[in-house]
């Protein structure tokens, strides 16, 4: 694995690997990496020659009184990761690469409506930053494929529509969560969680899959399993941020004629929020 600093290293040696007719994908991360993220550099490596990871901590996705500070910053333990899978390159630009204007003063990319959903709606401003900061790793590495994990089911639906939207021609693959053994989506933030907070946490997993398991028992009356489930969470010390019955597409809240839904779920324990979902097809 080459490990390149600068975006013109980076594109002298993605230049060399196009002229030889190879294929090249994308795995942007903010490090920290676990599992899920290792999964995503072996989808990656099954349909490309060459996988480029990027390690960026993103300033303007995170708000005011969010936690960019004190994310965690572990290149050593991700570059032994990256290595343990024979990753070919790691991108680590600093904030002066990327926004050499700062990042207010920088253009942004906005995707309308899927934005103000969810966690477009408790995060305002937070998809811009996501889909400008990834429109400029695109425009930089300029990869045949992209993926991204499942468990960032917005995310990933705005990623899709802004690819679309502006026809780049970069395939975009989503990852299926990976889990810890209790049921828990992998995530960096998890290591925030107390011994205590972290027993507790599979439950926003059981209580998707209730109200998974009653969906697809014919019950459609999705606001009152809405509120069931928040009541739930609640009662397992979670502060509910939105759990959500959602069209999976259009991630609008779901109709009863609707067969493709997928369940939105984010909720604090303690300081930490943690986001899930569940896909269901009731065909």
């Amino acid at each position: 694995m080459i490990i390149l600093e600068s975006i013109e290293q980076l594109q002298t040696h993605l230049n060399g690997i196009r002229q030889k007719g190879k294929t090249i994908g994308f795995v942007p991360t903010m490090g920290n990496l676990h599992a899920g993220h290792i999964q995503l550099v072996k989808t990656a490596k099954k349909n490309t020659d060459c996988v480029v990871v990027s390690l960026f901590i993103n300033p303007t996705q995170f708000s005011a009184n969010e936690d960019l500070a004190s994310y965690p910053r572990t290149l050593q333990h991700d570059i032994d990761k990256l290595q343990a899978v024979n990753t070919d390159v790691l991108f680590t630009p600093n904030n002066e690469m990327i926004y050499p204007r700062g990042g207010e003063n920088t253009s942004h990319i906005h995707v309308p409506e899927l934005t103000t959903l969810h966690c477009g709606a408790a995060r305002p401003g937070h998809f811009d930053g996501v889909t400008t900061v990834v429109t400029k790793l695109f425009n930089i590495t300029q990869p045949n494929l992209a993926v991204f994990g499942e468990k960032d089911f917005q995310q990933l639906a705005v990623i899709r529509r802004m690819v679309a939207d502006l026809n780049m021609p970069i395939k975009i693959i989503g990852e299926p969560i990976v889990r810890e053994a209790d049921g828990l989506a992998m995530s960096s933030r998890n290591g925030y969680l107390s011994t205590e907070q972290r027993a507790l946490a599979p439950q926003l997993k059981k209580i998707l899959d209730e109200i998974q398991q009653a969906i697809s028992q014919g019950n459609k009356d999705y606001p009152s399993l809405e509120d069931k489930a928040k009541l739930m969470l609640k009662e397992k010390d979670f502060k509910p941020d939105y759990f959500t019955i959602c069209q999976a597409d259009s991630l609008a809240r779901a109709n009863t004629s609707d067969t493709q839904l997928v369940i939105l779920a984010a909720a604090f324990m303690g300081s930490t929020r943690l986001i899930d979902n569940l896909t269901i097809n009731t065909k």
